[in-house]
């Protein structure tokens, strides 16, 4: 009897062994499966960034479109009729791309006799401060700036009173 106890306990931490073994083989199958999808998720998080980039502008670039057929409409109507319509539909056209920019975040600076900031203007140029001017206030804009969404991302050319003020 005590040799069936003995073949009995040798098969206990047999099985034992066997079937940590087998859980080993499990787990490590899993270890691998969840680094294969961790890579996949990797390639596919870049895959999605790099088309991000790539056709990001995609929704302005569609609203921009016709504006270019207008002016091509325009370029051609304009060898055959009068001046006044070409410029009407010139104006229509800058309208529809400055709304266009402007819902994507696109915005102009506002500048007109505003208090130079070097933080979105450029100054191109100086005058003498007028009578009742202050120095430091734009005079002008040569180039419009414009800010996207809280960044700028062309700054305003403007020309700047300077000099004493004048009351």
């Amino acid at each position: 009897m005590s040799d069936e106890v003995d073949v009995k306990d040798e098969e206990g931490p047999q099985k034992e062994i066997l079937d940590f073994k087998t859980r080993i083989e499990e787990l490590e199958n899993e270890i691998m499966y969840a680094n294969a999808e961790v890579a996949n998720t990797r390639q596919r998080a870049a895959r999605d960034r790099s088309e991000a980039i790539r056709y990001g502008g995609s929704s302005l670039i569609r609203r921009i479109l016709p504006m270019l057929d207008s002016l091509e409409k325009a370029i051609h109507t304009s060898e055959e009729n009068d001046s006044k319509s070409i410029i009407e539909g010139v104006r229509m056209t800058l309208m529809g791309i400055k709304s266009s920019l402007e819902l994507e975040g696109i915005i102009p600076i506002d500048t007109e006799n505003k208090t130079f900031d070097p933080t979105c203007m450029e100054a191109i140029a100086t005058v003498p401060t007028e009578k009742g001017k202050k120095s430091g206030t734009v005079v002008d804009v040569i180039e419009q700036g414009y800010m996207y969404h809280d960044r700028v991302l062309r700054a305003s050319r403007v020309i700047v009173y300077e000099g004493e003020d004048e009351e």
